[in-house]
């Protein structure tokens, strides 16, 4: 029997994942901060698997003690998906809103991983996978703390992987470029559409396919794949 964590899950990547991971067998803990309706929805969904729901806000130390201390099995799969982007020029953010997005976007992943990481060591298996940003590659404006949180947490992986390799423990990164996901809600058709032509395949992704991609590197099929930061944005950058 194996286990996955799943942070962010009530979004809608998280939600594909744990879809996914439930069909290849996981038994499920899904985490999430405020959408418990969502949650709710996806568990009455899974039929398969189990299940357990883990309530945290992973932008205060508390939120990650929550989950440490709802987990009562030796983690398999750590998929790190709790995110939360700021749009505007970063002379007009609070010092408040610096610290909760850098204490989520980059505090709370390393902590839990470490709190996670010894019986990933002691059983000489373990898969972590960050998903990023397209933005944490090439920088955005308006998006600038955004960016920075996603660029170290793909040096996070980089670095942590070459630590616990020789564990037998693989890390990777997804950064997914433009994803039809609520976080576009606020983007208006013609800000869609001019979007989409900048991106050569001229559309956005799914959820689906980021899903597929996280998937597939928590798989055997991905088993000499470590370290890595693997884009997944229509050829967009």
């Amino acid at each position: 029997m194996k286990f996955a964590l799943i942070t962010g899950a009530s979004g809608g990547i998280g939600k594909e994942i744990a879809r996914s991971f439930a069909k290849e067998g996981y038994q499920l803990y899904l985490h999430y901060h405020e959408n418990e309706q969502s949650i709710d929805e996806l568990i009455t969904e899974i039929k398969n698997v189990e299940v357990w729901k883990v309530k945290a806000d992973l932008s205060t130390k508390e939120g990650v003690m929550q989950i440490v201390d709802a987990i009562h099995t030796p983690i398999d799969c750590l998929v790190l998906n709790s995110g939360k982007s700021y749009v505007g020029l970063m002379t007009d953010m609070t010092d408040q809103e610096v610290e909760a997005m850098v204490f989520l976007n980059i505090t709370s992943p390393f902590l839990l991983t470490k709190a996670l990481l010894p019986s990933m060591i002691n059983n000489k298996s373990g898969k972590i996978v960050a998903i990023s940003s397209i933005w944490g590659i090439t920088g955005a404006s308006c998006e600038v703390l955004y960016s920075t949180v996603k660029g170290g947490l793909n040096t996070f992986v980089k670095a942590l992987a070459k630590e616990v390799a020789p564990s037998g423990i693989r890390v990777n990164g997804v950064a997914p470029g433009a994803i039809s996901t609520k976080m576009l809600d606020e983007f208006s058709k013609e800000d869609i559409d001019e979007l989409c032509n900048e991106i050569p395949m001229g559309r956005l992704g799914n959820a689906t396919e980021v899903a597929d991609l996280v998937t597939f590197l928590s798989s055997e099929k991905a088993s000499y794949i470590n370290g890595q930061i693997i884009g997944i944005n229509g050829a967009w950058h």
